[in-house]
């Protein structure tokens, strides 16, 4: 349960995720019942900000990234997370999007206070988010060099699309494909080039929903 003192909340932005799965992740339709394709879960995401709020205070065009390390089924929780905040956040800003985060203010990310188990901090560094086409790229120096793609369906000018769904991201995901990514952070090295990736359009919200 979210702390009394957290005020209403709001991001709406869009999230580029990239995992070890092999296409796809099955935790997108089995809600995270069905275990990781490789039985562990290593993934990061990157967050771009259109608009978000904290109270009063603004939280618009900032860049945030997750590190998500999980031992098995989703659902079983267990996880190790950090959050990686823009260093172009005010202390406030970056204060509100640690409560974010790591689930403290509940929410939709709420479910975070459930799950992980081990939450390494947050730091804030330099995060790039960038969109050239259908290609997303999330970079952070030293850190995380991701790019993540639509896979191609059948029309070339549609994404393949799960519709209607309760996955925590989004009811829309895009099911989509790495290219170039490698992580390197808290002791992990990760190099999740060819994975399973994902990318959605986020609305939100707390500490209620």
């Amino acid at each position: 349960m979210a702390d009394a003192t957290i005020p209403n909340w709001r991001l709406q932005g869009e999230i580029a995720l990239n995992c070890n799965c092999k296409l796809f992740c099955p935790c997108v339709i089995s809600l995270g019942e069905h275990p990781p394709t490789e039985g562990r879960c290593f993934a990061w995401a990157g967050i771009h900000l259109d608009k978000g709020s904290w109270g009063d205070l603004s939280l618009d065009g900032l860049n945030v990234a997750l590190l998500l390390d999980i031992p098995g089924k989703m659902s079983d929780g267990g996880w190790t997370a950090a959050a990686y905040i823009d260093d172009k956040a005010s202390a406030d800003q970056a204060s509100a999007l640690e409560q974010i985060m790591s689930g403290a203010a509940g929410g939709h990310t709420g479910l975070f206070s459930l799950l992980v188990k081990d939450f390494l901090g947050a730091k804030q560094v330099p995060i790039t988010y960038e969109v050239d086409g259908k290609v997303r790229r999330v970079q952070i120096p030293k850190i995380l060099d991701g790019s993540i793609e639509p896979i191609k369906g059948v029309s070339p000018d549609e994404d393949v699309v799960i519709n209607n769904t309760h996955y925590w991201m989004a009811p829309e995901v895009i099911v989509a494909q790495a290219g170039k990514s490698k992580f390197k952070d808290f002791g992990r090295v990760w190099n999740l080039t060819g994975r399973s990736a994902e990318l959605a359009n986020i609305d939100w919200s707390g500490p209620g929903r």
